[in-house]
């Protein structure tokens, strides 16, 4: 189940998952098709992504990036600001992969 960021949604796309405000409450639900309008409205109430249906599959395991990740940053551990990068990378790919069970 890709999740994707509201930059990357298109007119067409199925939600997969409700979306919800921090307290819960259930703005679109899931099966939605999304329309430009609704895109639109999900960046002003600053919704930073979504889950939907099909799109881009996750070709690469979650273990298999992190370790790349590691690799590119290896030179610049010591530096407090990539440290800080890393870490922002680090959960963004964890996000990719969140309930999808890789």
């Amino acid at each position: 189940m890709p999740k994707l960021t509201i930059s990357d949604l298109k007119p067409g796309m199925r939600l997969l998952k409700p979306v919800t405000n921090p307290s819960g409450m259930v703005l679109l639900t899931d099966g939605l098709e999304l329309t430009e309008g609704l895109i639109d409205r999900l960046r002003k109430m600053e919704i930073e992504s979504v889950f939907v249906r099909g799109g881009n599959k996750l070709t690469r395991p979650k273990d298999v990036l992190l370790s790349e990740l590691d690799y590119r940053f290896k030179k610049t551990e010591t530096e407090p600001q990539m440290a800080v990068l890393k870490r922002i990378l680090a959960d963004h790919i964890a996000g990719l992969y969140e309930d999808d069970g890789l």
